[in-house]
């Protein structure tokens, strides 16, 4: 175990800056969100999670995918480079660090690679932070996340008193904290207890309960309140949905792609104006269903992380947590 003094932080940032952008959580605007690290000497790790995931950084809310030009009848399309630069993740929770494995699922498997995701992924070290407190929404540990260590990250720091305590998880891992150099030294001390959650939901058998309540009468009752505002989806590490427009400038154009939101009646609307998805019953039951039915039918495991985020900050309180209890209760 190594550890670095607290005021020595910002020299390991700078280390790391040399060669990677780097990525810290910070205030912004009244909120903390992962910004880029450009110097500054007073650092926030120890704040709790960020409003927003760092999802953004793999997967960009816009992003241009390819750029056209017409010629008469000839028609050349010009591809996007895909990103080639470095980026070092600090203070990433253990719920975060699971939802990368999550998108990892969408993005990088099952016969489809998408090069914008990959080379993202692939350039990107994780040095993730243990939770020694949580807040009230926090719920990682029922869908079997230790919030003290994360999964499929390269380094693994937990605050101490005076400083951080560093363990390296993968040979990257190590790689960052041999540019250290005299700023770790070789420390005994034990790792704090992880903070537990004191919310807790039981997801034992949702999966199948689900199975047999597309058109159940409680996605009426629970969708009412629903104000269908996307907060939810924008706001989840695991949410993915995206559009694919173009823009069109006299001869030449390019197709980018953007954040999208099943809670939006466009999102499903088809070119006739058929719409499969007509109201928030529909709309919502599919979140519901795709969190806790449909991805863990495809890839093994819930796409819902526990973060809690959904639950802070939905206007009318729609709750994952109370839906999971309420499904598993009702009569089929």
């Amino acid at each position: 175990m190594l550890k670095i003094a607290k005021d020595k932080l910002p020299e390991l940032l700078k280390a790391w800056a040399i060669n990677a952008a780097v990525f810290v959580p910070q205030e912004k605007g009244g909120t903390r969100v992962f910004q880029p690290w450009d110097g500054q000497p007073s650092l926030t790790l120890d704040g709790g999670n960020t409003l927003e995931p760092p999802k953004d950084l793999f997967f960009p809310r816009t992003e241009t995918m390819y750029r056209y030009e017409v010629q008469g009848k000839e028609a050349g399309v010009t591809e996007i480079p895909t990103f080639d630069g470095k980026m070092v993740l600090v203070g990433v929770r253990s719920c975060d660090a699971r939802s990368f494995l999550i998108m990892d699922d969408v993005f990088l498997t099952k016969g489809y690679v998408d090069e914008f995701y990959r080379r993202r992924r692939e350039n990107t070290r994780v040095v993730a932070l243990a939770c020694t407190q949580n807040a009230p929404t926090c719920f990682c540990t029922s869908f079997g996340i230790d919030p003290g260590r994360a999964e499929g990250v390269d380094v693994q720091m937990w605050p101490v008193a005076d400083g951080y305590l560093l363990e390296p998880i993968t040979a990257a891992g190590r790689e960052l904290l041999d540019q250290a150099g005299e700023l770790l030294t070789a420390t005994d001390t034990a790792p704090p207890p992880a903070a537990v959650p004191g919310l807790v939901v039981d997801v034992t058998g949702v999966t199948e309960k689900l199975q047999g309540m597309f058109e159940h009468p409680y996605w009426t009752a629970v969708s009412r309140k629903c104000l269908g505002c996307g907060a939810c989806t924008y706001l989840c590490p695991t949410c993915h949905c995206f559009d694919i427009q173009g823009e069109n400038r006299g001869n030449s154009g390019y197709k980018f792609r953007c954040w999208d939101s099943c809670m939006f009646s466009e999102y499903t609307r088809m070119a006739g104006g058929h719409n499969p998805r007509p109201s928030k019953k529909e709309r919502l039951r599919n979140r519901f269903l795709h969190k806790l039915q449909y991805f863990p039918e495809r890839y093994g495991k819930f796409a819902c992380v526990g973060c809690g985020r959904c639950l802070d900050r939905c206007p009318v309180n729609v709750d994952i947590t109370r839906v999971i209890r309420e499904v598993k209760e009702v009569a089929l």
